[in-house]
C-alpha cells in the first residue's frame, strides 16, 4: 500500500462525531464493565505477581519430613555432663532448628533454606577420606551410620551473635579417622561440602566460592566433643540441617561445623577454609567462641538464645572451657583467633 492510500484509509476513518451511528456507539453500562475487567485483570495480575514475590521473600515454614529413626547406643550418664555430651539447659525446638539455619548453598535468608532444600537427595550418598593415612577409605551412608550412634545436646553458638541448644545424633570424628590410620605427617584435616549444581543452587548472592570448605587442626579433631551428626531430635537430619552427615565443633562457631560432607582430607598443612578465604581480618582458622575477642562489626560478648527474649553472656569456648582449653595452652586467642 502506499503512502497516499494509508492516508486515505486514516483519513476516511477518522469521521465526525455527528457522523457515526448511534448503534455504534458503545453504551455506557457495557464500557464501565469492561473497564472493570480490565481493572480487575490488571490487579489479578499485580495480585499474582505480589504473591510470586511475597512467596520468594518469605517461603513458609517447612513442613516436618518424615525421618528415619536411628537406633543410638546405650552409653553411661553419670559422667556426661562432666565430659560436656550434654547440657542441662531448655531444648530449641524443632521448628526452630529447622527453619532458621545458614546454609549458603541453598539460599542466603535463613527462613528460606528449609524451603530450598526440600527436595535435596541425600541418597547414594559416600564419603571420601584420604590424604596422610595408611588406608584411604569411601564409606557410604550405612557404613557411616553402623558406627555407634550417640545423643549428644551441645550449645550452637553462631558467629553472627546468636545461639541453640541441639540434641544431635552422632559419633565421634575420631573413630572414623581411627579407620583409616593418620600417618604421622598429619597434622591437620580439611573438610569439604558436596558441590553439585544439579542438587544446590548456589545463590549469586552468596558471594562465596565453591565448594564449601573447612579444617581442624588434628587434636581438634580427635577430641571427643568433636563428632560427626547424622541426627538430631531422634531422625535422621534434616536436609537443611547438613543431611546426611555434618561436623559438630560446639566450642567453635558454627560456621566451623560444615555441613553435606563429601570429603575428608588429612594434610600437613593448615588448609583453607572457606570463610578465612571471603574476610581474613573477620574470620580466623580456629575461630572458637570468645567473648573477649569481638568481631570487627560487633562485639561477641552476648548471645541471642533462638526462642528467647533478650540476650545472654556468651561463655568463653561456649561453655566448654574445662574440656578444651588445654588444646590452646600457651596460644595468643587474639591473634589465634
Amino acid at each position: 500500500m502506499q503512502l497516499d492510500e494509508i492516508d486515505g484509509a486514516i483519513t476516511k476513518d477518522m469521521r465526525k462525531a455527528d457522523e457515526i451511528k448511534s448503534s455504534e456507539i458503545t453504551d455506557k453500562k457495557t464500557y464501565l464493565n469492561r473497564r472493570l475487567f480490565m481493572r480487575a485483570a490488571v490487579m489479578a495480575g499485580t495480585a499474582t505477581a505480589s504473591a510470586m514475590l511475597y512467596r520468594s521473600l518469605n517461603p513458609p515454614p517447612a513442613e516436618r519430613p518424615p525421618g528415619e529413626k536411628l537406633i543410638v547406643a546405650q552409653t553411661g550418664q553419670q559422667d556426661r555432663l562432666k565430659e560436656g555430651f550434654t547440657a542441662n539447659e531448655k531444648l530449641t525446638s524443632f521448628q526452630d532448628i529447622t527453619n532458621y539455619n545458614n546454609f549458603y548453598e541453598f539460599d542466603t535468608d535463613k527462613r528460606g533454606v528449609a524451603y530450598a532444600a526440600k527436595g535435596f537427595v541425600t541418597k547414594p550418598w559416600r564419603v571420601s577420606v584420604e590424604g596422610l593415612v595408611n588406608k584411604p577409605t569411601v564409606f557410604d551412608l550405612d557404613d557411616i551410620l553402623r558406627f555407634p550412634q550417640e545423643d549428644r545436646v551441645y550449645r550452637l553458638r553462631c558467629v553472627e551473635g546468636w545461639s541453640m541448644v541441639i540434641p544431635w545424633i552422632g559419633f565421634p570424628l575420631s573413630k572414623l579417622l581411627d579407620k583409616v590410620e593418620p600417618t604421622s605427617q598429619a597434622k591437620y584435616v580439611a573438610f569439604q561440602t558436596l558441590y553439585d549444581r544439579k542438587r544446590m543452587p548456589y545463590p549469586f548472592t552468596s558471594g562465596l566460592d565453591w565448594p564449601y570448605v573447612e579444617g581442624l587442626r588434628l587434636d581438634e579433631a580427635m577430641h571427643p566433643l568433636t563428632i560427626l551428626a547424622t541426627g538430631l531430635y531422634g531422625e535422621t537430619l534434616p536436609h537443611q540441617d547438613g543431611a546426611p552427615v555434618r561436623l559438630v565443633v560446639p566450642w567453635k562457631y558454627g560456621f566451623k561445623s560444615i555441613k553435606s560432607i563429601v570429603k575428608i582430607t588429612l594434610v600437613a598443612d593448615e588448609p583453607p577454609t572457606t570463610w578465612n578465604i571471603q574476610a581474613p581480618d573477620e574470620y580466623g582458622f580456629y575461630s572458637n567462641v570468645n567473648p573477649n575477642v569481638p568481631h570487627p562489626r560487633w562485639s561477641q560478648a552476648t548471645e541471642r538464645r533462638i526462642g528467647e527474649f533478650g540476650r545472654r553472656n556468651t561463655l568463653l569456648f561456649n561453655g566448654y572451657a574445662e574440656q578444651v582449653a588445654h588444646l590452646y595452652e600457651g596460644m595468643d586467642l587474639r591473634r589465634y583467633f
